[in-house]
């Protein structure tokens, strides 16, 4: 077995996480891989470090058929038995590559966007591709939400993402830092909520800054992180946050690597997407112990079950979300109770479990 890995992003987000996850998780069981990826990308430089076989490639347009044409003489050359699109683009690359330069190896797609596939031609040529053999869902909303334009729905399969629970090996409170409170000069006496994503349209941090607003206006004692790099709307909500005079209290602190270490030092998650796959911060908050307060998006209702492992709430809802935090906050059998079930939930969306799952669908798929 040889698998051809292809990605297109140049930022490093959850989709990435989860390549470098199943590429660490296959190269335990031995299976011989490469990265194909942008040069200077995130992932690229992850993979050097890491001694993975990776080669860069320059990103120009979306239909490209030089590097599709590329793309087909190194699947022959090197004998790869399947190649795994991880993005839209990704998908496109591998089907033009079987289309005009014929491709013959099994492709798998992985799907993490919970919203319907595109109705244009390329959108509906692309998914009902005959080398496409398998879609991988990374939660059953998006399953049931791709089903209705393929002809073969058959081909989609539901592989929850996974987390390194390694990474919160222990939520000891006497082993919390105080990283973020030291940093951010945040009283001592402020209830830390955060959300951990890109600053992205997506994860709707207008609902996440106005739910702050609602808090503050009734005395709720809180600062509230946006943990996150600029995923095009930074400015936006800059100026949002200036315009409800909340710069002290809603701070943005761009992207960080040491979440491990400093989620379990956050009181409460607070995630406000108007669409999302499925939610790997939401696993990140669950084995930290950390509980949580999230909208029913896409996937997310798969993780966070309203009473059991965090509370639920309509997406864009900010009234509904501050009453949420605030009755979690008051209510600390609550919290451990939400914390309980949601550490024991996440014993079942490990990377180890994810890998394990998409081996099979190679094996499945391969010639």
């Amino acid at each position: 077995m040889y698998i051809l890995h292809l990605s297109t992003a140049h930022s490093w987000r959850g989709g990435e996480q989860q390549v470098a996850y199943l590429i660490a998780e296959l190269a335990r069981q031995g299976i011989q891989q490469q990265v194909i990826c942008p040069n200077g990308s995130v992932l690229e430089a992850h993979c050097r470090q890491a001694g993975v076989a990776v080669e860069g490639f320059k990103k120009t347009f979306n239909l490209d058929l030089r590097f599709a044409h590329r793309l087909r003489n190194f699947c022959r050359e090197n004998n790869v038995t399947h190649l795994h699109a991880h993005d839209s683009l990704a998908h496109t690359f591998a089907v033009l590559a079987a289309a005009f330069f014929s491709l013959r190896k099994p492709v798998i797609v992985h799907r993490r966007v919970d919203f319907p596939i595109g109705k244009n031609m390329l959108s509906k040529w692309k998914y009902n591709h005959p080398v496409v053999s398998r879609i991988v869902c990374v939660s059953d909303f998006i399953r049931k939400v791709a089903a209705p334009a393929l002809r073969q729905p058959e081909k989609l399969a539901v592989v929850h993402s996974g987390i390194d629970l390694g990474r919160f090996a222990t939520t000891d409170n006497s082993l919390k830092t105080n990283l973020l409170r030291s940093e951010y000069k945040i009283p001592n006496n402020h209830i830390l909520v955060a959300n951990i994503a890109a600053i992205a349209p997506h994860k709707d941090y207008f609902t996440f800054v106005n739910t702050a607003e609602k808090l503050v206006k009734n005395g709720f004692p809180a600062t509230f992180l946006a943990i996150g790099g600029d995923g095009g709307e930074e400015k936006d909500i800059l100026h949002l946050i200036h315009s409800k005079n909340l710069h002290d209290r809603v701070l943005l602190t761009g992207f960080r690597n040491d979440i491990a270490e400093v989620l379990p030092e956050i009181d409460l998650l607070l995630f406000t997407s108007k669409t999302e796959g499925l939610g790997t911060s939401l696993l990140d908050a669950f084995a930290a112990g950390v509980p949580v307060v999230a909208t029913a998006a896409g996937g997310v209702s798969e993780l966070v079950e309203h009473g059991k492992t965090g509370l639920l709430c309509k997406v864009g809802d900010a009234p509904a979300l501050a009453k949420a935090v605030q009755q979690l906050v008051n209510d600390p059998v609550l919290q451990r109770k939400l914390a309980e079930n949601a550490k024991a939930k996440v014993q079942h969306f490990t990377k180890e479990k994810m890998a394990e799952a998409i081996l099979k669908i190679y094996r499945e798929t391969g010639n």
